[in-house]
């Protein structure tokens, strides 16, 4: 409905004040579903609630990751693992200004909240996708690359490393991890071999494969009961796939349930805005 106020004509060459005010109707669907406004809007609140409560999750948990990262940096060329821990607190610290926003929107409609509530959506979407990819590439890749570095600190470790035995990094990640070795404590039979007929000495394995309630434990392997067994390659495999698999289903969760937040504050945007003012006021002379 087009509707002309202030329409003043004077002659033919001078017109004063043209007011034009278009009504926009509500969409039809607004009519033939009127539980949609309410059902949208408690949508939204559930919504924004879990995304209030969410965000303490997420950033936590990226602040957990990067301090994993920290303690296991000389086992990772790349730092992917940081980039993840880094994007998961940036996402919890935007879903708690978008879960407030969805709740006041849900209780109190404003053209300027809804605004910015699309535009955190967008923002939430593109951290999530960027996060969720860099999670399922890395994820393929990690094993190779531990897997290298780790045999490359074992077949150093009594060579032309900085630090001494028992100070190293190899050993830092066994006292951490409870593991002695890549795949298992053979791997120090394989690197140490010939310092042992060098020496005349028995085969031995670094102390710090060594079990804490045996205080007297020298990496003795005809003591095998003092000594973890198992490598460490599969309990970092293990926790990095903990990891990544988290990463990944929550940014496939939260970008689902960004979409279906910006769908609802859509529909209210919608019904809300069905007056549109184009032309307030316009002066010829």
């Amino acid at each position: 409905m087009l509707v002309v106020r202030g329409f003043r004509l004077v002659g033919l060459s001078r017109m004063r004040r043209i007011r034009v005010v278009v009504m926009v109707p509500p969409p039809f669907w607004c009519h033939s579903y009127p539980w949609l406004r309410p059902f949208a809007q408690s949508l939204l609140r559930f919504l924004g609630f879990i995304f209030s409560g969410s965000a303490a999750l997420l950033a936590f948990g990226g602040i957990f990751v990067i301090l994993m990262y920290m303690s296991y940096r000389y086992l990772f060329r790349e730092s992917v693992l940081a980039v993840l821990g880094s994007l998961a607190v940036v996402v919890g610290l935007t879903l708690l200004p978008t879960g407030v926003l969805a709740i006041s929107i849900s209780a109190k409609s404003s053209h300027y909240k809804q605004g910015v509530l699309m535009y955190l959506v967008l923002v939430l979407l593109c951290l999530e996708v960027s996060s969720g990819v860099m999670a399922q590439l890395y994820s393929v890749q990690m094993t190779s690359e531990l897997k290298r570095t780790m045999d490359h600190l074992v077949s150093q470790y009594y060579g032309t490393h900085t630090q001494a035995p028992g100070n190293s990094p190899m050993d830092a990640v066994q006292r951490k991890l409870r593991c002695c070795g890549v795949q298992n404590y053979t791997d120090w039979l394989k690197a140490t071999a010939a310092s042992w007929h060098l020496l005349n000495e028995k085969p031995r394995v670094p102390e710090s494969c060594c079990k804490e309630i045996y205080s007297h434990c020298e990496g003795d392997l005809g003591h095998l009961e003092q000594l973890f067994q198992e490598g460490c390659l599969k309990k970092l495999e293990d926790w990095l796939w903990v990891v990544m698999f988290c990463m990944f289903w929550c940014s496939i969760v939260v970008s689902v349930l960004g979409m279906l937040a910006g769908f609802c504050n859509g529909i209210l945007m919608q019904i809300l805005s069905h007056r549109l003012q184009i032309l307030d006021s316009f002066t010829f002379t």
